[in-house]
């Protein structure tokens, strides 16, 4: 039988899903499972949207533009203006998902070898593009105990050779919930300018902020204009995972027009998913107020309950709507895997993403998990409770 691929053998499971299998036989056993594990957020999709689909009145569903519909984009120059961050529709290319931006980003600046320098632990899926692309990621560690702030500008500086292409920010942070500060972004900008890199940033949270920190996009950034390449995503803002529907921006019309080549090959971006995508621009403001009051709600109830249970300890996140909490656990692998398998508190159980998978570096986030809050908080009560019922039973616990 021939071999599959090198790329197949390292392409890493999924931290937020690998556990999935576990998952379905506790359900099938008649457990409850609390999904903290997944940022799949619970609140209503905007009745705007879900209209548009229901009005759908075409005889024939064809391809889109490969770019995705002008009247999208157009539409889409409004809605980033209200962040001060000033385009034009055609430097907008619609993508299938957040995830098909980052993989064309990868795909279209960077050659295989070229490495990316990315502060860790990281959205999963940026390494799994990375090998995609045979692009290399190299990590600067930032840690719970210094509530995953930046680490200095050298950290940066000693990993950048003749290969570093390019920097990859999330903000705010999927997994940490961090949120960058000016300066972070400033120190960031400078990198970027002093050694001629690539900015990539994933900016899909940015409706998700919950300081008085103001929100910093690359696109603020000043000298670095050719340099950035922007990701977004109406999946969680909307809580439109399912539409797939994301989108690549940048004023670098060099970088558009290898985008575009990708998305000729991959034909149109998903037509019913953009006609949802568009109508959510009209959302009322009372839709974002609401959610947005929720997730402030949800993340008070979880980062509240966590540093209430003996040994746990979680930063306050500021941003996103997910959490890194370190546990008094031996493994965090073994323990989420035991809580599916061995464990049930009244019929009940908790699912989390062991952090380890969000990290490069080996051994690193071993006692650590993340948790979204995109449950109810009567849930999230129950999924504390269960949570710390687990740690008192769990034969590998440090405390």
């Amino acid at each position: 039988m021939p071999n599959i691929s090198q790329r197949g053998v390292e392409m890493p499971a999924s931290p937020i899903r690998k556990l999935a299998p576990l998952a379905d036989a506790a359900k099938q056993r008649g457990v409850h499972v609390y999904h903290l594990n997944i940022g799949q957020p619970d609140l209503p999709t905007p009745r705007a949207a879900l209209d548009a689909i229901r009005n759908i009145d075409r005889t024939v569903l064809e391809y889109s533009p490969s770019q995705g519909y002008r009247s999208y984009r157009e539409k889409l120059v409004g809605y980033y203006k209200k962040y001060d961050i000033n385009l034009a529709a055609d430097d907008i290319i619609i993508t299938t998902g957040g995830s098909e931006a980052v993989l064309f980003a990868f795909l279209s600046c960077l050659n295989p070898g070229d490495e990316i320098i990315v502060p860790e632990p990281a959205y999963a899926n940026y390494m799994a593009f990375a090998i995609s692309a045979g692009a290399v990621i190299r990590t600067v560690t930032t840690t719970i105990e210094e509530g995953f702030s930046l680490p200095k500008v050298e950290k940066f500086e000693e990993l950048i050779n003749e290969r570093t292409k390019a920097i990859l920010i999330c903000n705010p942070n999927n997994p940490t919930g961090y949120l960058y500060t000016r300066r972070e972004m400033n120190q960031i900008r400078d990198l970027v300018k002093k050694y001629d890199l690539y900015l990539f940033s994933d900016e899909v949270y940015r409706e998700f902020i919950y300081t008085g920190s103001p929100y910093i996009s690359a696109c603020h950034l000043e000298g670095i204009e050719q340099n950035v390449v922007l990701i977004d995503s109406v999946s969680k803002r909307y809580s439109e995972c399912g539409i797939r529907i994301g989108a690549l921006i940048t004023k670098n019309a060099e970088v558009r027009s290898a985008v575009m080549k990708f998305c000729q090959a991959r034909l149109s971006p998903p037509l019913i998913g953009q006609i949802a995508a568009e109508a959510s621009l009209d959302a009322s403001e009372e839709y974002a107020r609401e959610t947005y009051d929720e997730y402030v709600e949800r993340r008070k109830c979880l980062i509240d309950g966590l540093n209430r249970i003996h040994g746990v300890y979680s930063p306050i996140p500021m941003g996103a709507f997910y959490t890194v909490a370190k546990l008094p656990v031996d493994d965090a692998d073994k323990f989420c895997a035991w809580c599916l398998e061995e464990f049930e508190y009244e019929g009940q159980t908790v699912m989390m993403a062991p952090a380890s998978g969000f990290y490069t570096t080996p051994g690193l986030g071993k006692n650590e998990v993340r948790m979204a809050y995109v449950l109810k908080k009567e849930d999230l009560v129950k999924a504390l409770t269960v949570l710390s019922k687990a740690l008192e039973a769990y034969p590998g616990r440090t405390l």
